[in-house]
């Protein structure tokens, strides 16, 4: 009785182990990818959910298209999920240089073991890459650009050193137009989309001779408002240039 006994626990344990390993395992493996994916296409947006505001507030202070800034934010820190983000709150992948008092990390990036700066709070992060770009010559150009142009801003910005990806323009702008994010750039200013598309700005190009008085005179326009408008710091204007007349 005892050998009969023996024989049917042996079966019973075989069953169990058959069910385990055919019917459990399958349903283990979808939800896990599903979730992967969901993850991946959510990130984009919910980067721009969180800063679109900080985008928008840099925009006004410093004349740079919240769309550029939420692009790049996006491209540079990988929708916020990059180490040098996660554990330096730097968005925008900017280096140290001579002049960086503030704290320090280091990543390889185009060379090994570069110095990237880090930040209290993202909030630092957004409000130096407006004063990077602001504060430095060879980023002067963009400046004159109508501030709704995100395509002369992202050829722009490699064109000037920013990165030296050469599809780094054609990433930004694909950016701003899978998300919309020129609709911030119309928020902003207080206007709807139609409007900052459709809207003719008057310009002048300077010719040889022309001095921003001569052209505010011809153009019925104050000299302090042409500075203001094209983003010049003096009067100092060259042949070729375009000048904006009008406000967006």
């Amino acid at each position: 009785m005892m050998s009969c006994g023996s024989k049917k626990k042996i079966v019973s344990t075989k069953k169990t182990r058959t069910k385990e390993v055919v019917v459990n395992n399958p349903p283990r493996e979808e939800p896990i990818n599903t979730t992967s994916t969901s993850l991946i296409i959510d990130a984009k947006q919910a980067y721009i959910d969180t800063y679109n505001k900080l985008a928008i507030e840099e925009m006004h202070a410093y004349k740079i298209p919240a769309s550029i800034t939420l692009a790049q934010g996006i491209l540079e820190s990988r929708s916020g999920r990059s180490e040098l983000t996660k554990r330096s709150n730097n968005h925008f992948g900017i280096k140290c240089h001579k002049s960086w008092k503030g704290g320090k990390t280091y990543h390889d990036d185009d060379k090994k073991g570069e110095c990237f700066r880090v930040y209290k709070h993202p909030v630092y992060s957004f409000r130096d890459h407006s004063l990077f770009l602001y504060g430095r010559k060879r980023y002067m150009n963009l400046f004159r650009l109508k501030i709704t142009d995100y395509k002369g801003w992202a050829k722009g910005l490699q064109k000037a050193g920013y990165a030296t990806d050469k599809k780094y323009p054609k990433k930004l702008i694909k950016l701003i137009e899978d998300y919309k994010l020129y609709e911030y750039d119309a928020k902003a200013l207080g206007k709807t989309v139609d409007e900052i598309k459709t809207k003719i700005v008057d310009s002048h190009t300077v010719k040889k001779g022309d001095t921003l008085y001569s052209i505010s005179r011809k153009h019925k326009v104050s000299v302090d408002d042409l500075k203001e408008i094209n983003g010049l710091a003096d009067n100092t204007i060259s042949v070729g240039q375009k000048l904006y007349l009008t406000k967006l």
